[in-house]
């Protein structure tokens, strides 16, 4: 059985990088089951990826090496010196790349917003502050009741605002 492709969104590269080279969305916190699929499309992409590094926070099980086709990667883990939500690919011959890995929980719509936010041209966040402000984001909707979350979408108080000077009408203000 095939396994199906990998969720990957990659910056498009120009003058101004950022320090993200792009997202990466795997189904499972299984390093050994979704790396090689990823290795697959950016080997092609990138040139062969030679290493990988984690933080070992949200991975389980690190293995020291992963067979992809054609050859093996090595993978190693840094506790303190790399951000618990990035992955790094090392190539020796074209250079090393940094994506956000979003945690395989997550929805589709946060994963788009993520994927969308780490291929920004030139984006300055990192992967932590990108979670930190999507998680955010989400507890600030949450705690919205429904009339608030219309509102502050441009509903009831932009309705009312248009409904008391609609367009081309006078307002009391001007001494009219």
């Amino acid at each position: 059985m095939t396994p199906p492709a990998a969720r990957l969104s990659l910056t498009a590269g120009g003058p101004a990088p950022g320090l993200l080279d792009g997202a990466w969305w795997p189904r499972s916190r299984d390093l050994s089951e979704e790396l090689p699929t990823l290795i697959d499309i950016l080997d092609a992409r990138w040139g062969r990826i030679t290493r990988v590094t984690v933080n070992p926070t949200h991975w389980p099980i690190i293995p020291r090496k992963v067979p992809v086709a054609g050859h093996t990667v090595h993978v190693g883990w840094f506790a303190d010196e790399q951000d618990p939500h990035k992955l790094i690919l090392l190539s020796y011959t074209a250079g090393r790349w940094d994506l956000l890995v979003i945690p395989p929980e997550t929805d589709a719509a946060a994963a788009a917003r993520l994927m969308a936010a780490a291929t920004t041209p030139g984006g300055v966040a990192t992967a932590s502050t990108l979670m930190t402000n999507e998680e955010t984001s989400r507890e600030v909707q949450e705690s919205l009741e429904p009339e608030e979350e219309w509102e502050t979408e441009g509903g009831h108080a932009s309705v009312a605002a248009e409904n008391q000077n609609p367009p081309g009408s006078m307002s009391s203000a001007r001494g009219m």
